[in-house]
């Protein structure tokens, strides 16, 4: 890099400036349903064999100020580290497309370890994960499309996520903020060969990056610096991983207006890449009339080929990243709930088969809107011999598509019931969630009390 280059101000220099103007009432709104949603899938994902492997770990650690699930308490560190784990577990968490990532898994646990740790309030935190969402979106969408062929984004960007998280709640300056950013991508791992084999490394992707960012930011807050040039210097990010990256989305304008107001929402406990084509199916299982499908065809991009052509799942997670089973469970039995994707149901012989009937392609219009737009259709041709069709080009819970407060308040009801809370702590979690807001740290000491 060039004296005159190193001169001008870094893509981090600028994005921290991006990040220091003032949080608004609709993205702290946001921020506080994002958090909502984060509990139910975090409280579920912390009973399950990797959530406890996670917990095992966390209840060797030194005690500490931060609520950890299923765990006690912890460091800031170690308590992000263990429920940076849960939230991904059961595949329901939060999206950004553009990004092709989930913030909520990564920034929402290290903010409220370290709010928890240093006495903020739930202004404060909402704040946090206002800001550690944009720098993780942002930097997502900046790494363009080939990163995502080998690298896992929301492990490689999350630690920028959950430093700009850290660095708000602690009065970080803009020189130590860089610093933390810069120290947070000298560690950006995660490689995607762990959805090739039967492992739930990718829970370690999400916990690792939560840490991570509370490490850098603290270690920026005692004096440590970092590259300020991480992303474009000529051994940075871009360089090493993102051979197309787009640096100008760092530095988007957007209107003005937070990120996390474009985040999706999953209603469905599967991968993001088949929700579209489920939302299909339950259109076209209505049709039916007692009719039996005989070929179907899913139309949609490429990615949702590469990650989720699997048409004889050997395992839940498996199952998660099959369209093939997708669709199959959704025609047989409608939404699909959790336990559409455990074993029994993955070794049903009526399942099975219609999988067997289902074929992938790679179609248009779906192509080449993604990943602005996560889109499916859906043909059916009958036992009769007649077809129908169904076009689904936003999925629900997308901004085009959305899926109400009401419904995240279900979604997180369903989820923490089949944790095995009982309504009445269901409710009151609930009420903590919604009642975070203003200065008083006791609202989130309230919440994270009920957390089991």
């Amino acid at each position: 890099m060039s004296d005159s280059a190193a001169s001008l101000p870094s893509l981090t220099e600028r994005l921290g400036l991006c990040l220091a103007r003032p949080v608004d009432a609709a993205a702290r709104e946001r921020a506080r349903l994002a958090v909502l949603d984060w509990a139910g899938c975090a409280v579920i994902g912390a009973v399950t064999e990797t959530g406890r492997a996670f917990a095992r770990l966390a209840a060797d650690g030194v005690a500490g100020p931060s609520r950890v699930l299923g765990a006690g308490r912890a460091s800031a560190r170690d308590a992000a580290f263990t429920n940076g784990a849960y939230g991904n577990i059961y595949e329901m968490d939060d999206v950004d497309r553009q990004a092709v990532l989930h913030p909520g898994p990564v920034v929402i646990p290290a903010a409220l370890a370290l709010a928890e740790a240093s006495g903020s309030g739930p202004d404060a935190l909402l704040d946090a994960v206002v800001r550690g969402y944009e720098a993780m979106m942002r930097l997502g969408r900046a790494m363009g499309p080939a990163h995502y062929r080998h690298f896992h984004p929301t492990a490689t960007c999350g630690a920028f996520g959950a430093a700009a998280a850290a660095a708000s709640l602690m009065g970080l300056d803009q020189h130590a903020l860089v610093g933390a950013l810069g120290t947070a991508g000298t560690g950006a791992a995660g490689l995607w060969q762990c959805r090739h084999e039967p492992v739930t490394t990718k829970q370690f992707h999400t916990a690792r990056a939560a840490a991570g960012g509370i490490e850098a930011a603290q270690l920026a807050a005692a004096g440590l610096g970092g590259p300020r040039f991480i992303l474009e210097g000529p051994q940075g990010l871009f360089a090493a991983m993102a051979p197309d990256a787009r640096p100008d989305e760092i530095t988007a304008p957007h209107d003005g207006a937070w990120l996390i107001l474009g985040t999706s929402i999953k209603p469905w406990p599967a991968c993001r890449h088949a929700h579209a084509a489920i939302d299909a199916a339950l259109i076209l299982r209505a049709e039916a009339q007692g009719r039996v499908p005989a070929a179907i065809e899913v139309r949609s991009f490429a990615d949702a080929l590469t990650f989720c052509d699997r048409p004889e799942p050997a395992s839940t997670i498996q199952a998660k990243f099959s369209l093939q089973h997708a669709v199959a469970v959704t025609l047989l039995g409608g939404p699909p709930p959790l336990g559409a994707f455990e074993p029994e149901v993955i070794a049903d012989p009526v399942v099975a088969g219609l999988r067997a009937r289902v074929r992938l392609v790679v179609a248009e219009p779906y192509a080449s809107a993604y990943p602005r737009r996560f889109g499916s259709g859906l043909t059916i041709t009958w036992d009769d011999g007649t077809t129908s069709r169904a076009e689904v080009p936003d999925a629900l819970g997308d901004p085009e598509n959305p899926v109400d407060h009401a419904a995240v308040m279900t979604k997180t009801r369903t989820l923490a019931r089949a944790a095995g809370l009982d309504e009445q702590r269901i409710g009151a979690l609930i009420q903590a969630i919604e009642a975070l807001e203003g200065p008083d740290p006791a609202r989130i000491a309230a919440f994270t009390a009920i957390l089991p």
